[in-house]
């Protein structure tokens, strides 16, 4: 086997087209995520911190006696939901976003270095960004701020890996045409101020499709970036 590939969130989207593409031949594949996306999945929702423990036992489990020649996690998992203002959404959902985007990154990202810390084959965590960790929109705290997270323990995780540690990394794919993509351009300029701009971004055909998307992150395991880098799609 050459490589052992988690990607969470594999049933749609970026994270199916992710699957789809992966670069490693014999590979084998894991989607970490509610519905499934690929042969090998493991169930899990992850805005429940009952199933981030289910995932590292899958970890440890997987990686005791792993002699192939990388690991990959890539975490994409996500939501947008709830879209509105903070005091004004439905508390059980907001809470749920915030486990989601926030904390099940951290989480989940501390288990892969724990259950992979034993190998001397390539490792490489890959957390899924957005150009919402920088620019503030009305309407997203809870993304924005699970963004702005995830990039911050990035960095500072990278500082901490050994030269020879886990490779580390943050990625911005853009705005790409998913599902998500269809929920923001759905919702009304009350509870999104901005809508219209993500309305304009799809009519002059500026989104980038998943497979675009999918094929530049799966490039950057190739890149010399330093470890802890968060970069932008768009900037490369």
């Amino acid at each position: 086997m050459s490589a052992l590939v988690w990607i969470s969130g594999a049933s749609a989207g970026i994270g199916a087209a992710l699957a789809a593409a992966v670069p490693f031949p014999d590979a084998r594949v894991i989607d970490i995520s509610r519905r499934g996306g690929t042969p090998n999945h493991l169930k899990a929702d992850l805005s429940d911190p009952a199933d981030w423990i289910r995932v590292e036992d899958h970890f440890t489990q997987e990686l005791a006696a792993y002699d192939g020649e990388r690991v990959v996690f890539i975490h994409n998992a996500g939501t947008i939901t709830p879209i509105g203002p903070a005091g004004g959404t439905d508390p059980d959902a907001y809470a749920r976003a915030v486990l989601l985007n926030s904390a099940a990154p951290q989480v989940l990202g501390a288990a892969f270095l724990r259950a992979s810390a034993h190998l001397a084959c390539e490792r490489h965590l890959v957390m899924l960004s957005s150009g919402a960790a920088k620019t503030a929109y009305a309407g997203w705290s809870s993304y924005n701020a699970g963004k702005a997270a995830v990039e911050q323990w990035v960095r500072t995780v990278g500082q901490e890996q050994p030269v020879d540690g886990c490779r580390v990394i943050a990625v911005a794919p853009g705005v790409v045409d998913t599902g998500m993509q269809a929920e923001i351009r759905a919702t009304d300029e009350e509870s999104f101020p901005a809508v219209a701009r993500f309305h304009a971004l799809e009519e002059s055909g500026a989104l980038t499709t998943p497979e675009d998307a999918a094929a530049g992150i799966w490039s950057l395991l190739s890149r010399d970036l330093p470890n802890g880098s968060c970069v932008d799609l768009r900037d490369l």
